[in-house]
């Protein structure tokens, strides 16, 4: 069965990029988002299992998104994909539950890495 992927990000050149970086031989079904709003209405639709959220974002940014998944204990795997390197943007996506954090851009080795890190993708 596939597992539902939600790209997060209000770039659409990014929100391709990510999904071109999903590993191919992965059974999912692609969702996208363009802000925070839009990505937890996906999720509480059942549209993002996991999730690659951006956290710079209009209406409502990446750190709202991974408060609200927290509060309202919303069923998603967050992986963030940020350009924001810094280590206290790091520890803060940590502190609000994401899984991991990739640099942006990411690339489909990079992606598979963390897919696989995670126990994420099934036979990674």
């Amino acid at each position: 069965m596939a597992t539902n992927i939600l790209i997060c990000d209000d770039s659409s050149f990014a929100r391709k990029q990510m999904a071109r970086a999903i590993p191919p031989e992965w059974d999912v079904e692609v969702h996208f988002a363009a802000d925070g709003i839009e990505g937890l209405e996906a999720i509480r639709a059942g549209k993002g299992e996991v999730v690659f959220l951006d956290l710079t974002m209009p209406n409502l940014d990446g750190y709202g998104v991974l408060e609200t998944i927290r509060r309202d204990d919303l069923p998603a795997m967050v992986i963030v994909v940020s350009g924001d390197i810094q280590p206290d943007a790091q520890e803060r996506v940590k502190a609000l539950g994401a899984m991991a954090f990739i640099k942006k851009p990411i690339d489909a080795d990079k992606a598979r890495a963390i897919l696989s890190e995670y126990g994420i993708m099934a036979g990674g």
